[in-house]
């Protein structure tokens, strides 16, 4: 930074204090020095900050879809005999989960306003991992049931959290990959859950042994409740607190993610931001988007080992034969993250995950269960569409300014999530067994509505910056933007020089 530049920045820092200024401004204005900020090199920034960050989230997001994913596996552990579940109670466990996940994403609205979203995260990861736990002492369905109600409440706020954070530390044109990288705990997770399951099920039984489904759920509770105290305790509120970062590089880290015009930290709660949200067309259609990708999401994360169960294998075959789903994941988020990162073009990289998704719901609905490929082939096509999901939540991390109106968007779409998984589940009816074809053709349906939101999302955001006369580029100059006008968290509605991408 220049001297001129420095002192007309000390001079737009003069006037009193604005309640809606944010954090960073006061650390950027008392840690000023011109001549360490021109030593720094931010790309070793962002170096520390991705080996300190991300792999603090994907660890959450990992132990995240295991403890999900569990009541998947257990299902064919012998839970459902054991627990004496009938009719619609196992798809009720799974429904109620995300029930509880959806009422209370609107609590975590206020929540990560006025508590830091790091700590709100580790305590809720490792009170999740109790709850997880705790359903190893599950003896009928109604004490599974409230144990994963209360996975549910506190699983609420991971999607919210984990957006919120990647946003502080990270451009706009960087989130995508970072998002994708701890999004990568979905698939790990997959592949990982099938090693377990299968392991677990070779415990010996006998009249006094522990079910290999309960050591199951206590072995992945007491994990979660480590890595959710490890988050609480190393991971940073914000970048000003992050210990491993000198003065400087703060700075300069703060300078370098002034572009998004999203701020960093803001506890002033306010509701006028709340109004907006609510009259805003990118919230309905990110809601609407997250929900159709979540139908069929919902199908695979509950009932894949039970459709590949239903193929013939016995249930350490489907524990095994589940895990190639999770490199399907791993390959299209990466594909996602890189593409996004190369080309930007989020719309046509959603598409592009989406396509292969309608034809594996194609396969799995049309290929008789005779033909084992086929229908494999199908249940692991479908995982292509956990990709676009990280395209919606960094959508709203990136275009969605203010920090209430994020904060309640977050929550919204991350909400939106749960409703998806509450349908996905309700779709598969014991009547329909062994062939479970309405839940097959849901997908499909559930796929093409996506990719219709998606298009009027680019043509909105398309359209919004051509109205504003702003051009498509993610970018701009940081020293044109980084002024006190720029920390006054200003909704995206209001900054008129707010850029949306797409």
């Amino acid at each position: 930074m220049t001297t001129n530049d420095e002192k007309a920045l000390r001079a737009e820092s003069m006037p009193g204090s604005d309640s809606n200024l944010d954090k960073a401004w006061d650390f950027i204005d008392h840690h000023r020095n011109a001549e360490a900020l021109a030593l720094i090199d931010i790309a070793s920034v962002r170096n520390k900050v991705d080996w300190h960050i991300v792999p603090m989230m994907f660890l959450c997001y990992t132990m995240q879809f295991l403890d999900k994913v569990a009541i998947n596996y257990g299902a064919v552990m012998g839970l459902t005999t054991d627990l004496k579940l009938v009719g619609n109670d196992f798809s009720n466990v799974a429904t109620f989960f995300f029930v509880a996940y959806l009422i209370f994403e609107l609590p975590n609205t206020y929540c990560l306003q006025m508590v830091p979203a790091g700590k709100w995260l580790g305590v809720n990861v490792a009170l999740w991992g109790v709850a997880t736990a705790s359903a190893a002492a599950a003896h009928n369905y109604h004490t599974l049931l409230v144990s994963r109600i209360f996975v549910g409440i506190f699983e609420a706020t991971i999607g919210p959290s984990l957006l919120l954070i990647s946003s502080q530390w990270y451009t706009k044109s960087e989130q995508a990959l970072r998002f994708s990288f701890w999004y990568l705990g979905l698939g790990v997770g997959q592949i990982v859950g099938g090693a377990i399951s299968y392991a677990f099920q070779h415990v010996a039984q006998d009249a006094t042994a522990l079910a290999g489904w309960r050591i199951m759920f206590t072995t992945l509770g007491c994990a979660t409740v480590v890595i959710g105290l490890c988050t609480f305790f190393f991971l940073p509120d914000t970048p000003m607190q992050a210990s491993w970062l000198s003065d400087s590089e703060k700075v300069a880290l703060l300078k370098h993610v002034s572009v998004n015009q999203t701020g960093i930290e803001n506890r002033n709660f306010r509701p006028q931001e709340i109004l907006e949200a609510l009259c805003d067309p990118q919230i309905y259609l990110l809601v609407v988007s997250t929900i159709c990708l979540s139908v069929p999401s919902g199908v695979v994360t509950t009932y894949s080992a039970t459709l590949i169960n239903h193929l013939g294998y016995n249930s350490k075959q489907a524990a095994l034969m589940n895990m190639p789903s999770g490199a399907v994941t791993i390959f299209f988020i990466l594909f996602v993250g890189y593409g996004i990162r190369m080309q930007s073009h989020r719309w046509a990289w959603t598409l592009a995950c989406i396509i292969p998704g309608i034809l594996g719901g194609a396969l799995m609905s049309f290929v008789p269960t005779s033909n084992k490929a086929g229908c494999l082939a199908g249940i692991y096509l479908v995982n292509a569409i956990t990709a676009p999901l990280t395209v919606f939540y960094a959508w709203t991390a990136a275009n969605v300014a203010g920090p209430t109106k994020r904060a309640f968007a977050a929550a919204l779409v991350s909400g939106s999530f749960g409703i998806g998984n509450i349908i996905g589940p309700q779709t598969f009816r014991p009547r329909d067994a062994p062939d479970y074809r309405p839940a097959k053709l849901a997908i499909m349906g559930a796929l093409a509505g996506c990719a219709l939101t998606t298009l009027l999302l680019f043509c909105y955001y398309y359209l919004e910056n051509r109205r504003r006369g702003l051009t498509a580029k993610e970018t701009a100059n940081e020293g044109e933007l980084l002024s006190r006008q720029q920390w006054l968290n200003l909704t995206d509605k209001k900054n008129q020089n707010f850029r949306y991408v797409y």
